[in-house]
C-alpha cells in the first residue's frame, strides 16, 4: 500500500473528508434549528392552523440569561392569537390583505408591530435607555443642528398638528430617536427620528408619513418619562401604516 493508505480502496485523505463532510451536515442541521428559536410555530394558510414542524426543526427550549439578570426561554411556544383587522383579497395562500375598518389603526401591512416586552429597554448600568432631556440633563442639542424645540409640527398635508416640545435621546447610542409633540387635544405623543425631517430655516419639524389629524391617533405612552419597547413598535408601526394607508391615493398605483 502507499503512503498514507489505510486499505487498498481507503486512505486518510478519503476519511478527513467524510469527517468533514459528516461534520458540515451536522452544522448546518444544529445552525437551521438554532435560528427557528425565534417566530416559530409558522400559521399555514390553507388549514387556518399553527403549524407544527416536528422535532427535527424545532429545538427545545433554551434558557437564556439577560444581562439584567432576568431570564428568558425560547421558542416560547407562545402563537400570535391577535384578530386580524384584514381580509385576504383572494383564496390563494399568500394573498395580499385588504385592512378593514381604519386602515390606520388595523395594524397590518406596514403598520404591523412585534408583541415585544411592555418594558423600557436600559442601558448598560440598568438606567432607562430612551428618556427625554428634561431626564437626560447632561445631553444637549448641537447648537449648529438647531433645537426643534418650540418648532412646528407639520404633516403631509402641510396642516399644522402641534408643538415640538421635547427631545428623546438614546442615552446608549447618543442619538436622538423620538421628539416630543404637544397635540391640541390629546397632550404628549411621541415622533419618531427617522420619520421627521427637521426645517431649521422655517422652524418646523415636517413628517410626510401622517396628516395632521393623524396625530391624535398615535399611541400614547404610558410613562412619560420612558418608553417601553413595545410602545416603542407600536409608534414606529402606526407611523409606517401611514405611508400607504394615510390617504387613498397611497395605495394606487404610481403610473
Amino acid at each position: 500500500m502507499k503512503l498514507g493508505q489505510i486499505t487498498s480502496y481507503i486512505d486518510v485523505a478519503q476519511v478527513t473528508l467524510y469527517v468533514f463532510w459528516i461534520f458540515f451536515a451536522g452544522l448546518l442541521f444544529y445552525l437551521r434549528r438554532e435560528d427557528r428559536r425565534e417566530g416559530y410555530p409558522l400559521f399555514s394558510e390553507p388549514s387556518n392552523t399553527y403549524k407544527d414542524q416536528g422535532f427535527l426543526y424545532i429545538p427545545p427550549p433554551k434558557v437564556f440569561r439577560l444581562a439584567n439578570g432576568a431570564t428568558a426561554q425560547a421558542p416560547t411556544g407562545k402563537v400570535d392569537d391577535r384578530i386580524l383587522k384584514a381580509e385576504k383579497i383572494a383564496v390563494w395562500p399568500g394573498a395580499p390583505l385588504d385592512p378593514t375598518g381604519d386602515a390606520m389603526l388595523a395594524e397590518v401591512g406596514p403598520g404591523s408591530y412585534a408583541e415585544r416586552a411592555d418594558v423600557p429597554d436600559t442601558t448598560a448600568d440598568g438606567r432607562a435607555r430612551i428618556v427625554p432631556l428634561r431626564v437626560a440633563t447632561d445631553y444637549a442639542v448641537e447648537v449648529r443642528d438647531g433645537d426643534p424645540r418650540g418648532y412646528a409640527l407639520i404633516g403631509g398635508d402641510k396642516s399644522a398638528a402641534g408643538t415640538i416640545t421635547d427631545v428623546w435621546v438614546d442615552r446608549s447610542e447618543q442619538i436622538i430617536r423620538y421628539l416630543e409633540a404637544d397635540i391640541p387635544g390629546v397632550g404628549a405623543r411621541l415622533v419618531p427620528m427617522n420619520f421627521a425631517r427637521v426645517d431649521k430655516r422655517r422652524g418646523t419639524v415636517n413628517v410626510h408619513a401622517l396628516f395632521a389629524q393623524h396625530f391624535a391617533n398615535v399611541p400614547a405612552i404610558a410613562n412619560p418619562d420612558s418608553v417601553t419597547r413595545l410602545e416603542e413598535d407600536k409608534i414606529c408601526g402606526y407611523y409606517g401604516a401611514g405611508t400607504l394607508y394615510a390617504h387613498p391615493t397611497r395605495t394606487e398605483v404610481l403610473l
